[in-house]
């Protein structure tokens, strides 16, 4: 039997399949709903996660204030709009993992803005009633954040761009559109809505608030205080593995499925979402899908703090040295018994002593959990996308626990031999030889320093916006790192990682 297209029509269909056992929606959609989530950047992460407890609250729960309308700014989210459209704003989620996998049909979506066409009806969307959340997963540039100062990159083209008064109702950036609908909302005497960044940064909400009052008190004071007395930015914590989708997951869809969906989402069975309790304009009862929603920014650090130190470490720790090994994926790694060891071995001895302890949170259990993430091998995660990006990754997810083991004179044997993998694969060059390309905005910078320094990680250490003088200036740090960058580069990983397992 022929695939079915993925479509509103087609639902009954899916769902008799008995073979495949493919769940799909069967809430009301369209005209039934309202939209009361506004979504900019509709990729595969927010598709694998926001829409997917969404989806569960309409299914499960009756919810029907809370569709989502998702709005992409870009040229390239032409793409998306079509595919969305020509299939209902139906698409699939597949979860794999080793013991199987299972398809899903998520409906929460109920309707796509592409901004170039029409810029004035994404504002008016925004300021609408029935919207109460703006979300976003705009990546971190998307939020024109100067690292160094704190503040809003005022200067950039496309901000100077919106702060014009004469380009307001076609603004071009995420924060020109939230300005334009909040000020409308601001003169209509309506709450503001909630801006609820779903990226995968630190303080996103914070941050996000920042940059929206620093925007807003560009064009009109009146209206940034406003925006500052009223408006809402929970931070967040989000965690799920979603690789890109790939014309192979398309074709296993409609063999394993018996459906034709042009842009599916692939990911594992895990997903978890921490939130801060701050909304300005209601929320949906989103503890009722399993999402952590606690009191305050304290809370989500801690939670934050686990993930960046064992999930986002850990993925380090493997994906530098993995790629200088040789290998392609990450559970290829995990399936090495020698980095198995290592990788648990590091969390339980190195990072597990540096963190704080959660109420009612078996950290034990996360850990194995992680363990089982990294080894499933039906994601298929490739290690280039692990490594991508190292200067922004490395000094949030590896260094602090090793300036922590330094005030505290702890272990850390493993996590500077993870750092100097990194330092070694600045190089572009594995164990065997073969080139690889360093996908790094500091590429340049990193690899003058790398190739100047050698074995010696002093010309790295140097970088002060990556590294502090507390790593520079202990014996113990440098010591170690100089010799693990020493045996690896004259060993190799595989031949060294031993030195490094009790």
């Amino acid at each position: 039997m022929a695939p079915l297209k993925l479509n509103s029509k087609n639902l009954p269909q899916i769902s008799a399949a008995d073979e495949a056992q493919v769940k799909v929606p069967t809430y009301q959609r369209d005209g039934a709903v309202k939209e009361g989530i506004v979504h900019i950047g509709v990729g595969g992460f927010h598709r694998a996660h926001l829409a997917v407890y969404i989806d569960q609250l309409m299914q499960k729960h009756g919810i029907t204030d809370y569709a989502i309308c998702g709005v992409g700014l870009q040229p390239f989210d032409a793409a998306m709009r079509d595919v969305l459209r020509s299939q209902d704003h139906l698409y699939t989620v597949i979860e794999r993992s080793a013991k199987g996998s299972s398809a899903h049909v998520i409906g929460s979506i109920n309707s796509y803005l592409f901004a170039p066409d029409d810029r004035e009806a994404v504002i008016a969307k925004m300021a609408h009633p029935d919207t109460h959340i703006v979300s976003l997963t705009i990546t971190e540039s998307g939020y024109y954040y100067n690292e160094n100062t704190h503040e809003l990159q005022s200067e950039d083209p496309d901000i100077q761009f919106d702060l014009d008064p004469a380009n307001k109702k076609a603004p071009r950036t995420t924060f020109g559109f939230l300005y334009a609908a909040l000020e409308r909302r601001h003169q209509q005497g309506l709450k503001p809505f909630t801006v609820m960044s779903c990226d995968n940064m630190q303080k996103n909400g914070s941050i996000s608030r920042h940059m929206l009052e620093s925007f807003a008190r560009l064009r009109n004071p009146e209206v940034a205080n406003w925006i500052t007395d009223q408006g809402a930015f929970p931070n967040a914590m989000v965690d799920r593995i979603t690789p890109q989708t790939s014309a192979t997951d398309k074709t296993a869809l409609a063999d394993n499925f018996g459906i034709e969906d042009a842009w599916p989402v692939v990911t594992e069975p895990f997903m978890q979402w921490v939130i801060e309790d701050q909304f300005s304009d209601g929320r949906p009862p989103l503890d009722k899908v399993g999402v952590q929603v606690v009191k305050n920014v304290h809370d989500v650090e801690q939670f934050e703090k686990y993930k960046l130190r064992l999930l986002n470490g850990s993925h380090s720790a493997l994906g530098y040295p993995g790629q200088l090994a040789g290998f392609k994926y990450v559970h290829q790694v995990m399936e090495n018994p020698l980095f198995r060891r290592f990788m648990w071995q590091m969390m339980q001895e190195e990072i597990k002593p540096l963190l704080p302890e959660i109420p009612a949170f078996n950290i034990d259990e996360y850990c194995n959990t992680l363990i089982e993430r990294f080894s499933n091998p039906k994601i298929m995660d490739q290690l280039p996308r692990i490594c991508l990006n190292a200067s922004g990754k490395i000094p949030q997810f590896i260094m602090p626990s090793i300036a922590e083991a330094i005030w505290v004179t702890g272990p850390f044997r493993r996590l500077c031999f993870s750092t100097a993998a990194w330092f070694c694969y600045i190089n572009g060059v594995d164990d065997s030889g073969k080139t690889f390309e360093v996908d790094d905005p500091m590429r340049e910078e990193l690899q003058a320093k790398a190739h100047a320094g050698g074995t010696n990680p002093a010309e790295l250490l140097s970088i002060k916006s990556l590294f502090g003088d507390d790593l520079r200036g202990d014996k113990r740090f440098i010591q170690e790192i100089t010799t693990a960058m020493e045996d690896i580069t004259r060993d190799g990983i595989m031949k060294t990682l031993p030195k490094y397992i009790d």
